[in-house]
């Protein structure tokens, strides 16, 4: 067809060409053409023709799939990639061989040059040494083995497309296909020399926008058997210029990897991560929460009254700044997860009764001296016969503490204080609840004494009779995982 013709090969080098930002699929017909003379070039008769063919196929249809991919891109573009396209990887390896090889499996050292078209697509040239491909020693004695070990130099220029999401950039899996050819010492026979096809898959770790971990594995179909050799490496990656500003006027790391408002060097500073947009995952961007709302980028509850900043922000319209938006004395989380009562309106709130009772260690006995303050909560619910009440337990956090125990402990408690009003203060026990939430809603940072004795509490939210809900139902969205 072609005839070995070096004029096909550049029609697929010329498809490489063809990329420019914004990318654009290659002519296909052209790298179809170029293909196609690859094919007839390695096969000796019909049946190999047939298998060169499959593979061919299937290659090409990847191509085209990962070109109607790569608007998935645009939206992602950063000035990393416009700036600093060109990237180092040094690395080793082992090839595996598949079939009746005359070498046995053995290292390999690489070096690829790889450069980024734009953060989705990658073109990288891969040269391989492999220095120690032992003689293969085969059972048929129609089979000369080697007289000695042999060595052989690869050669690939190769696609990436890149499947990493704004949401984690460290990780970067990626899949690759190309072309390539692989060249041994005279020892085989006489210095055999094999074109191949290459697809595989791999995966970058960023440790920052310069230096990367890598690691992949491909599978080559080499020379007329076509059977699937694989290389599998690991290595290091450097990005040439990710740390030199776009002018020589700016300083190295200003740089906003994750496109969420902050440089990289505010990140470092604030202790967030510069490769993810919302470092504490609440619904905003670490931007958004430094820039315009003034909450902590760390912490996905900033006031500690249940709801997620970004659910105060965005769906209640509450102040993520202020435990009880409304004033009415009831925090925002506890009149939207418990409650059902509007967050902006403080008319509907709860009666709360807020006692910091202390308890003997590992005890649920409620001491004498908190009698007269638990009487005043029965004189309200005696007075009201259609108010119900939730009894909350709640303890602080400290470096030994154990979260199921201290569910456990803060639920007995808070039964100690339902079987008071029930024993003593004669109510109703249909008119009452009880739960502990150990130290999963803290009032206060656990970060002192005043504050951890603030957080080791009893709360009793009472309804009144004329505030009843048709419906208990409450609405949990916003609420922070545990």
């Amino acid at each position: 067809m072609c005839g070995g013709n070096p004029a096909a090969f550049g029609d697929l080098i010329l498809c490489a060409a063809a990329a420019r930002r914004p990318w654009r699929p290659p002519p296909v017909s052209g790298c179809f053409r170029a293909m196609q003379c690859y094919c007839f070039r390695i096969a000796d008769n019909g049946s190999q023709l047939e298998g060169i063919m499959r593979t061919t196929a299937v290659a090409l249809a990847g191509v085209l799939l990962l070109g109607a991919a790569d608007h998935l891109a645009a939206a992602e573009v950063t000035d990393l990639f416009e700036r600093a396209p060109w990237s180092l990887s040094l690395g080793v390896g082992e090839i595996k061989y598949e079939g009746d090889e005359q070498v046995d499996d053995g290292p390999f050292i690489y070096l690829r040059l790889g450069y980024d078209f734009s953060p989705r697509w990658t073109f990288e040239a891969d040269l391989n040494f492999m220095p120690d491909l032992p003689a293969r020693e085969f059972d048929d004695p129609r089979r000369e083995p080697l007289s000695d070990d042999a060595r052989a130099v690869r050669i690939g220029l190769d696609v990436l497309f890149h499947l990493r999401t704004i949401k984690n950039l460290r990780f970067d899996p990626y899949i690759s296909g190309g072309i390539g050819g692989i060249w041994y010492d005279e020892k085989l026979e006489d210095g055999r020399a094999d074109y191949m096809i290459i697809g595989g898959a791999g995966l970058f770790y960023h440790f920052n926008d310069e230096w990367a971990m890598r690691g992949d594995v491909r599978f080559v179909a080499a020379g007329p058997d076509t059977e699937a050799n694989a290389l599998i490496s690991a290595g290091v990656n450097w990005r040439w210029g990710a740390r030199i500003g776009p002018d020589y006027g700016l300083l190295p790391g200003e740089l906003d990897s994750d496109n969420d408002g902050l440089l990289d060097s505010q990140e470092e500073e604030l202790g967030t991560d510069p490769y993810d947009p919302d470092s504490d995952d609440d619904g905003l961007s670490d931007g958004e929460e430094i820039n315009t709302h003034r909450t902590d980028p760390l912490n996905p509850d900033t006031d500690l009254d249940a709801l997620l900043d970004g659910a105060e922000v965005l769906t209640y319209r509450t102040d993520p700044l202020q435990r009880d938006t409304d004033g009415g004395g009831v925090g925002d989380g506890h009149e939207v997860i418990e409650d059902a009562t509007d967050p902006l309106d403080p008319s509907d709130d709860l009666q709360l009764y807020t006692l910091n009772m202390e308890f003997d260690y590992d005890k649920a006995d409620i001491r004498p001296e908190y009698f007269d303050k638990l009487d005043v909560v029965v004189k309200v619910l005696q007075r009201d016969p259609e108010a119900t009440a939730r009894i909350e337990g709640h303890a602080d956090k400290r470096p030994t503490s154990d979260r199921e125990y201290n569910l456990r402990l803060s639920e007995r408690r808070s039964k100690a204080v339902y079987d008071y009003f029930v024993n003593v203060g004669g109510i109703d026990p249909e008119r009452l609840t009880y739960v502990g939430y150990g130290f999963d809603r803290p009032v206060a940072p656990n970060d002192t004494e005043e504050n951890m004795q603030k957080n080791s509490r009893v709360e009793i939210y009472i309804r009144p009779g004329s505030q009843q809900p048709e419906t208990a139902a409450a609405d949990a969205e916003g609420m922070p995982v545990k």
